[in-house]
């Protein structure tokens, strides 16, 4: 994004100077459309009413259809909005008209939106994005959502979330980058400049929001809005590096995270808030809370009302309230009564005010006709890139010589998930429409297969078995297209047990039962426990939920017109109980074992089913002649890299370390570089992979930062669990 103008600063301080204290105080409101209608209970309870079965989705549409959406025009009109959640451009013309010309001081609003994995073009799910292990692609996706909102006059995308998440149960970690710090951060920095920093057209550019801030993927138990609780160092060297990159590549904005953190929920945290992010770090955006965030202190029991809620959010950093109206009808009261200093809602207007000129908002607050209508029709560039970073997500787990398909083989395509076309787009995609959409299905049709479909089973009901002896009598293979629904993962939606859901595990028996190959295509929105299916299954492709593209690039790995690349930003746990599992856990002094007495269960593997970057490929890969070679500022980690097989392909090297022996107590590998590799079959290429001396260190329980002499051993491979290792001493 620009940097503000000293014109544009001038401006700001004349508007402060001029703006009463009321509309300050609606600079720091965001609301989303109310909507109204004969109904006997609040709308919010009509949700939940619907989510928990007590009224089915037919019936809550029908009662939505006599039902009408107030944008609450007259405190627009009063300059008591600073932001409105909404995505239709024609309301956006409208709301902003009222803002801009009808207001006594002409702010437009910021209209914001989530955004998390593409807008019309959408776009495979972070957790799978991740994987492919190519800043490039995580960039390019960024500036394309944001070409596509902006012209339907959305400015501002709750997005990139980049919470770490090392439990499988949690919901969200569909939404983020996976479980490593490194790789989060990398993943953070190329999504912010996608979304910020068009510099062929500024106009296309949109303000990022870095959610939710911070440790909200340690929730205990993996269970959603829960707890979190953890030391210091914990929280330095594991949870913030991915929003402290993000901020010094310039992100515009930050969502506090729901959850309290040893004590004190996010919306009210100072030390991470003030300390942290606005005096340490230097961020000069704005911060916003999660939905309805401010009000849940009360809950929590952190706040006595919503006055109390409304002050220590505000005194703490906290600079517009989404969705509550707290703000709207507190702040003022509170500094009144002397219980609030106003330089607090001085400090965020200002904020407020220089993301909105940054944006260009005061020069175009509107959209074109022509804008409007840009996307209708999806670019081919864009459908391009969605394709191209399906097929570099696509994990291969599992392959015993049945993968790629011949073409010329009869399949039977099994599974429900595999012709549902909103199903392909994954949790929080808004804004994709089932029409863009592209099933396994269809995908495997346009690629020319001899292919005949049996739905059979889904993640829900029963299995059809007069279908399944069907397929199975009429196939030469068998692809089974098995998973979770999109709203299994994603926000409240937590699982205790994260086998394959439903029947779909007897539903893979009964096929393998038949004596034929059987190919198993993930659909699915975390790692699931699949000790079972790795055990009998005789091929398994994770293909996450990879958006409108999915069917056409599952389809081109299943028959080999690509060779997979994707590998694994989360580890899979053999089973449920091992959660949370993750590569990069502390030593302990016992580390597991066959011995009884060491870190382990009893009735669980020690080891997880798949490591943190895991992948497999059609080709096979041989690394040898590691060396480091130590400078002044930094280690160079080389390493001969091969491709044994007899197809092009692709392979991520992966640099991780371990401190040996430190003041605490340090992970067992940290990554801390990689370099995505192309090698035709047979070639053979050394791969360098710097590592800066700056990298190794770590911080301690008082959040300082050390740098220490000692022994490292330094590992580089292609995965976190099968590594060459050097053992090196920097003094």
């Amino acid at each position: 994004m620009k940097a503000l103008t000293d014109k544009q600063k001038t401006l700001i301080d004349e508007l402060l100077e001029k703006m009463t204290i009321d509309e300050k105080i609606g600079q720091m409101n965001q609301i989303s459309p109310s909507i109204v209608g004969g109904f006997d209970v609040s709308f919010e309870e009509l949700i939940e009413m619907m989510t928990d079965g007590r009224i089915s989705k037919e019936e809550f549409n029908n009662l939505m259809a006599g039902a009408k959406q107030d944008f609450h025009d007259d405190v627009n009109r009063a300059g008591g909005l600073g932001s409105v959640l909404i995505s239709d451009p024609e309301i956006v013309n409208r709301l902003q008209k009222i803002a801009v010309e009808e207001t006594r001081l002409g702010i437009p609003l910021i209209i914001g939106f989530d955004v998390i994995h593409g807008f019309r073009t959408v776009f495979p799910i972070a957790l799978a994005e991740a994987g492919t292990f190519e800043p490039e692609l995580f960039e390019k996706t960024g500036r394309i959502a944001a070409k596509e909102s902006r012209a339907s006059g959305i400015v501002w995308h709750f997005a990139p979330m980049i919470d770490i998440s090392r439990d499988a149960r949690w919901g969200r970690i569909s939404e983020g980058p996976g479980e490593d710090p490194y790789l989060a951060s990398v993943f953070a920095k190329a999504r912010v400049r996608g979304l910020q920093n068009d510099d062929e057209n500024p106009e296309n550019y949109v303000a990022a929001c870095l959610k939710h801030y911070v440790a909200y993927g340690a929730c205990e138990s993996g269970r959603d809005y829960n707890t979190t609780s953890m030391a210091k160092s914990m929280l330095h060297n594991t949870y913030l590096p991915p929003f402290k990159a993000a901020v010094e590549e310039g992100a515009a904005t930050v969502m506090a995270a729901f959850n309290d953190l040893n004590g004190v929920p996010c919306t009210v945290n100072s030390y991470t808030l003030r300390n942290i992010l606005k005096e340490s770090y230097g961020f000069d955006g704005f911060v916003v809370s999660d939905a309805n965030a401010i009000k849940e202190c009360i809950i929590h029991g952190i706040a006595e009302d919503e006055q109390d809620a409304a002050i220590k959010a505000a005194s703490a950093g906290m600079d517009m309230d989404m969705g509550t109206w707290i703000y709207s009808k507190e702040l003022k009261p509170a500094v009144e009564s002397g219980k609030l200093d106003i330089a607090y809602i001085n400090e965020a207007v200002r904020r407020i005010l220089s993301i909105k000129m940054r944006l260009g908002l005061f020069e175009k607050p509107y959209v074109t006709e022509e804008e409007m209508h840009r996307y209708d029709k999806l670019p081919k560039e864009h459908l391009a890139h969605a394709l191209e970073v399906a097929e570099k997500s696509v994990v291969l787990l599992k392959n015993d010589n049945v993968l790629p398909l011949n073409k010329t083989s009869k399949i039977s395509l099994v599974g429900a998930l595999a012709d549902i076309p909103e199903e392909v787009l994954g949790s929080w995609a808004l804004s994709g429409r089932a029409k863009d959409c592209v099933t396994i299905y269809q995908g495997l049709k346009n690629a020319g297969a001899d292919v005949l479909y049996h739905p059979c089973c889904g993640p829900e009901g029963e299995i059809n078995e007069i279908e399944v002896q069907a397929a199975i009598s009429e196939g030469d293979v068998i692809v089974a297209v098995v998973g979770e629904f999109a709203s299994m993962s994603g926000e409240a939606s937590s699982r205790a047990d994260i086998t394959l859901p439903g029947k779909q595990q007897e539903f893979l028996k009964m096929l393998l039962d038949s004596g034929k190959p059987v190919v198993a295509v993930l659909m699915n929105g975390r790692p699931l426990a699949l000790s079972w299916e790795n055990e009998h299954l005789p091929a398994i492709l994770e293909c996450w939920h990879l958006g409108v593209q999915m069917g056409n690039a599952v389809a081109h790995i299943l028959f080999g017109d690509v060779n997979p690349s994707g590998k694994l930003s989360c580890t899979f746990p053999a089973m449920t109980g091992q959660c949370p599992m993750y590569y990069n856990s502390p030593k302990t002094g016992r580390p597991g074992s066959k011995s009884k007495f060491t870190s382990r269960y009893l009735d669980a593997p020690i080891e997880p089913l798949y490591p943190f970057g895991y992948g497999l490929s059609y080709t096979s890969f041989e690394y040898s002649d590691m060396n480091i070679q130590e400078e002044k500022d930094c280690l160079k980690v080389s390493v001969l890299l091969k491709n044994t097989g007899n197809r092009d392909g692709a392979e991520v090297v992966q640099l991780y370390m371990h401190d040996v022996n430190a003041s605490i107590v340090r992970p067992v590998k940290e990554l801390k570089g990689f370099s995505k590799e192309y090698l035709k079959a047979g070639e053979s290429r050394k791969v360098t992979i710097i590592l800066s001396k700056d990298q190794m260190g770590f911080y301690d329980d008082d959040a300082v930062y050390h740098l220490e002499n000692g022994k490292f051993i330094i590992y580089i491979g292609g995965n976190s669990k099968e590594c060459l290792e050097q053992k090196i001493t920097i003094v």
